[in-house]
């Protein structure tokens, strides 16, 4: 028997040479993944948090005790382009995806309330630029914001008194009245922020109850022209206190055929597809809520980061039997896993971000996975950090204790915990799990 060509050695020796010289090569190669942001999303960032820290913070205890949408505080964000539909725009084009998040964590950092007041618009905002044409876009969206001098907010209009985490349970119906050209409304919706308030509604109805969710439209209802649509009750809410939310009745309330988002034609289409047992495309509530859920997940970011600093700071400073209290590892481990639990989750917050914003397809429910960790950090970070403030943590003297009620609606609305865990276990498995 002949002796091998190569010794096992020498096989080893040539592996790791290869494998040294494909590493050198690649050191000269352009990077093509970065966690680096760029200077205008530095720069965008803190022009932002420079606004939650000299307008909003000082502001936040106030309009959380009144219990009133801050429009004074709007219009100075407008003042600035932070709201209105230019600055909207420059935070959506960025192409990585990640402005709007950025935005949206500084922005709640300085308070949550607030910053859904600043913010709630954008939900409507994302239906019209999501379902709408070119013409509703261009029409609709720069009402939803008003102007400077007269500013204005939006609202989406989905849930239901019998139909919140089971949109196809909705029972707003939308009936066409060819003779006259318009559509018909009639239903009530439950829980809608700006709900009443807002100048442009976008109102999920049921065109046709047989085909259930799939027979779902947006339409476009103007408060100030739209006859039939009414503010109904105001929630007085656990958090978020400064963002109002409400009640919206739909009585008879007739719009133009073209307020259906995407046109009426196009709808028929869709209508026609499902009839003949055709797959369509999301639902449109599920549209929304898909594309907004990572940006959702940066606010709930924004609260535990608020929490998170305020209870470091506090450690730091606070004494307990002759020494400062993060000298105990109790406080000192809890604050290292607070931080870690953040930065955790800002990870998803950005994957996902790019990817809707890339087009990059949600294989794992990406969008859902960065809304439950988010969700479910702000809660547990903000209730850890009242536990590290006492007594004082407890009190409305200290914003710890409002940060801890504004945190526990993002593991409620925009889809549950519960729906978020459903969502993702249905994609990785494939399968229609109840």
């Amino acid at each position: 028997m002949s002796a091998p060509s190569t010794s096992p050695a020498a096989t080893a020796t040539e592996a790791a040479e290869t494998a040294v010289a494909a590493i050198a090569s690649a050191a000269g190669q352009e990077a093509t993944f970065s966690l680096q942001l760029s200077q205008d999303q530095k720069d965008i960032r803190e022009w932002v948090h420079g606004f939650a820290t000299d307008v909003v913070r000082p502001a936040a205890h106030e309009w959380d005790e009144k219990e009133q949408t801050p429009w004074p505080i709007i219009q100075e964000a407008a003042k600035i382009g932070l709201y209105g539909y230019e600055g909207m725009a420059q935070f959506f084009a960025d192409p990585t995806g990640l402005t709007l998040p950025l935005v949206n964590e500084e922005l709640f950092w300085g308070d949550a309330g607030i910053g859904m007041s600043i913010m709630g618009t954008a939900l409507a905002v994302a239906a019209i630029f999501g379902q709408g044409t070119g013409e509703q876009i261009g029409e609709w969206i720069p009402r939803c914001f008003g102007t400077v001098e007269d500013v204005k907010v939006g609202a989406f209009c989905a849930s239901e008194p019998n139909a919140g985490s089971d949109v196809s349970a909705l029972r707003t119906s939308a009936k066409f009245d060819a003779a006259a050209g318009e559509w018909v409304l009639n239903g009530q919706k439950a829980w809608a922020t700006n709900g009443g308030i807002a100048d442009v509604h976008v109102v999920i109805a049921s065109v046709d109850r047989e085909l259930g969710a799939r027979g779902h439209a947006a339409f476009v209802v103007p408060m100030s022209e739209a006859k039939g649509i009414s503010q109904g009750t105001k929630v007085s809410k656990h958090g978020l206190r400064a963002s109002h939310t409400a009640d919206v009745f739909l009585d008879d309330c007739r719009v133009p055929a073209g307020h259906v988002l995407g046109g009426k034609e196009k709808l028929d289409e869709r209508l026609a597809r499902v009839r003949e047992g055709k797959r369509s495309k999301s639902q449109a509530a599920m549209q929304t809520f898909e594309a907004s859920r990572p940006t959702v997940a940066a606010q709930a970011l924004g609260i535990a980061r608020a929490a998170y600093e305020y209870a470091l700071d506090y450690a730091k400073e606070r004494e307990q039997f002759g020494r400062k209290i993060i000298e105990n590892q109790a406080i000192a481990f809890t604050l290292a896993r607070m931080k870690t639990e953040i930065d955790a989750a800002r990870l998803l917050v950005w994957r996902a971000s790019w990817m809707g914003r890339s087009g990059v397809t949600f294989e794992n429910a990406e969008g859902s996975m960065s809304k439950l960790k988010a969700g479910e950090v702000a809660v547990w970070v903000s209730e850890r950090a009242m536990q590290i403030l006492g007594g004082n943590g407890y009190t409305r003297e200290f914003p710890v204790e409002r940060w801890h009620r504004d945190a526990k609606i993002y593991d409620i609305f925009e889809g549950t915990a519960e729906i978020q865990q459903l969502v993702i276990a249905r994609a990785i498995s494939g399968m229609h799990i109840n």
